[in-house]
């Protein structure tokens, strides 16, 4: 019975490469299915680019070099317009532009006031500590960053024997210090 074996195992060798070729069929089915979803994305994505740039062109590279060309006159239009925006800007810059920004909220007992100025003046953290003592405020936490710019939040107490004062007046009167400053 030797021979029934070698027909069995023959069967089974040629079931497998059946299976094996079935199997590559089906992977070289999907490769192709991805493929032509890849090409098709890329044709979509293409004609967008063509819309975009208002190009005719039709092959890959032409579309390509017409989306290069039109990048480059809009970097030219955004440098002109931003060389038109430096000169009225710097044409048009008052003292009141480089007042610092100035926030005062009002907490439970006392404020939280933020100040923050594009530029750092040598006595600016000063000038307020100052105004919060005429005031009567009290700093009872503070951060600072005076390294490029200037940027201040405290929270200041009103003191025991202190009238209650309106977040307005230390608002006006910090900036106020920061304008004898100058």
């Amino acid at each position: 019975m030797p021979l029934d074996e070698e027909v069995k195992e023959n069967k089974g060798i040629q079931e497998r490469k059946k299976e094996r070729k079935k199997e590559r069929k089906k992977e070289r089915e999907a490769y192709m299915s991805s493929r032509g979803r890849k090409k098709a994305a890329m044709q979509r994505m293409l004609q967008q680019l063509r819309t975009a740039t208002n190009s005719s062109a039709m092959n890959k590279a032409s579309i390509i070099v017409d989306a290069t060309k039109y990048i480059e006159e809009l970097k030219q239009k955004v440098e002109g317009i931003n060389s038109e925006l430096g000169t009225v800007g710097s044409s048009s810059s008052t003292s009141q532009d480089e007042l610092p920004m100035v926030t005062v909220e009002t907490l439970e007992r006392g404020f939280l006031i933020n100040v923050f100025s594009e530029r750092n003046c040598p006595g600016m953290l000063v000038a307020i500590l100052e105004a919060f003592e005429e005031l009567g405020l009290d700093v009872l936490d503070a951060r600072v960053s005076c390294e490029d710019n200037f940027q201040l939040e405290a929270v200041g107490g009103e003191g025991q024997d202190q009238e209650s004062i309106d977040a307005q007046v230390v608002k006006q009167a910090v900036l106020q210090a920061i304008n004898n400053m100058n």
